[in-house]
């Protein structure tokens, strides 16, 4: 079995070796043995869990639940459902998180097409009821009827296709 020094796995990760080092000192990486001088050596396998460790990172997913999650697995199959628990819950926050990102995502491509069509028509009156800052709920309708023609956001934000 082909086994990889931590430097190999830092590079191949885009990681430091400190960051490995660390995970390692936190409990994420129990399955990773040593040489004879005490070196780390990885396996694909230990590749593999670091990939699933960065993942969860990546998801929000506190390292101290991780190392929970990882604890779990070598319970083998008494910790199944806890597991697979335990990936629902984060599932569902990353997907909450992913909706919000969205919906902010798309408010701000709707600010851009207003703000780029009051730019080309010298103000933003346009947009506004007559007398007010508000804008006018007549703006938000058309923005959508053009969503609906076909447009996309990023193109009526960038002027692309009018």
């Amino acid at each position: 079995m082909k086994t990889y020094g931590i430097g190999a796995v830092a590079e191949r990760m885009g990681l430091s070796v400190a960051t490995i080092r660390y995970y390692d000192e936190m409990g994420l990486l129990p399955f990773v043995k040593r040489d004879q001088a005490g070196r780390r050596r990885f396996t694909d396998d230990n590749i593999q869990l670091l990939q699933m460790i960065l993942d969860l990172k990546r998801a929000g997913v506190a390292i101290k639940d991780i190392a929970h999650f990882v604890s779990w697995r070598l319970d083998g199959d008494d910790s199944l459902h806890e597991r697979y628990q335990f990936l629902a819950k984060h599932e569902q926050t990353l997907e909450d998180e992913i909706s919000q990102l969205e919906n902010s995502l798309a408010y701000l491509r709707f600010k851009k097409w207003y703000y780029r069509t009051a730019e080309e028509a010298g103000t933003e009156k346009i947009h506004l009821r007559a007398g007010s800052k508000q804008v006018d709920p007549q703006t938000y309708r058309e923005y959508q009827e053009l969503l609906q023609a076909g447009h996309t956001a990023q193109e009526l934000g960038n002027g692309s296709k009018n």
